[in-house]
């Protein structure tokens, strides 16, 4: 008798801990998507229409690199992205979401490459042309206006070295179709290069509400769409790119611009201003990502990604004969 209800007080607690941990699991489940759903899509048209009203402002306080993580000295963050995306005299890049073509420019007269930029905006397109006169760039950097989810409708396959979103990124509608339509634009051994902000993960989870309703305010005042690191590289790695890196920007403290920059922009516009800096939550990181798409020939590729390239060959039925 007594081991007998030894037994059934043993079950009763092992399924009251599975209980338990469904429990939590389910909760965290819904937290994480709770995080997700706060994500605002924004139409690539409202994009646009946000940048003809606003770029003026933003040259205002940014000047012509438009980006919140940034050196006091912009040429110290362009050079380390010059170096970060690895250019080279003759390549041809792309620019996805180019802003006034300031970095583009920059590019092209310091790194030797061929930059095709496009944005969403007009104002932005006219702009940029102004300045690429300007500097005697025609035919070094062309802007296009148009919608960086469909690049393909733009530019011709398989045509580019490199492909960069500085800070742009994270105005896509559709993370995964940005990432696609770039794999589509660029030649085997090419770059996607990503530097922009993500979802940050609360340290202790009763910040969750708190990263929630900030990352909310961003998006809807920026018509931004935040991105979630981990569903970034889910939609990398299905894709098939080689990850070759995710980090944080590596620039010096000495040279970093404090991000109340971004308070000048706010306090100029009145777009999501922070009223109480002492009790704010910032809600995001900023991380750069880095990949290659693979070689379609092994002899290429078996030095340093040979994993990759086999995967590759496989998800697309190739023979190595026929590489």
């Amino acid at each position: 008798m007594t081991s007998t209800v030894a037994i059934i007080l043993i079950l009763f607690l092992s399924i009251s801990c599975f209980a338990l941990v469904i429990l939590l699991l389910g909760k965290r489940s819904k937290e994480h998507m709770s995080l997700r759903e706060s994500k605002t899509d924004h139409s690539a048209r409202e994009v646009g229409d946000f940048y003809n009203a606003q770029t003026d402002n933003f040259l205002k306080v940014y000047g012509e690199v438009i980006q919140a993580f940034r050196t006091t000295d912009v040429t110290k963050l362009l050079d380390y992205q010059i170096e970060t995306i690895g250019f080279e005299k003759g390549q041809r890049v792309l620019d996805a979401g180019c802003g006034v073509c300031g970095p583009a420019r920059y590019f092209a007269k310091n790194a030797g490459v061929q930059v095709e930029a496009i944005t969403i905006s007009e104002d932005q397109v006219e702009k940029s042309r102004k300045y690429i006169a300007e500097e005697g760039l025609e035919g070094k950097v062309n802007v296009t206006h148009g919608d960086y989810h469909e690049l393909e409708k733009y530019y011709e396959s398989d045509s580019f070295d490199a492909v960069y979103f500085l800070e742009s990124f994270g105005h896509a509608t559709n993370h995964e179709q940005v990432i696609n339509s770039a794999w589509g634009m660029l030649k085997p051994g090419g770059k996607l290069y990503i530097k922009d902000l993500f979802i940050k993960e609360a340290a202790i989870q009763s910040l969750s509400d708190d990263i929630q309703r900030e990352v909310k305010n961003i998006n809807d005042a920026y018509r931004y769409n935040i991105a979630d690191l981990y569903e970034v590289l889910k939609f990398v790695r299905k894709k098939g790119y080689i990850l070759s890196s995710v980090k944080t920007i590596d620039l010096p403290l000495e040279d970093f611009e404090n991000l109340t920059i971004s308070n000048d922009f706010q306090d100029l516009t009145g777009i999501n201003k922070i009223e109480n800096l002492q009790d704010y939550i910032f809600p995001v990181d900023f991380f750069e990502i880095t990949c290659i798409k693979p070689w379609n020939a092994l002899e290429f590729g078996n030095s340093r990604y040979f994993l990759q390239n086999l995967f590759y060959m496989q998800m697309h039925n190739r023979k190595q004969e026929e590489l």
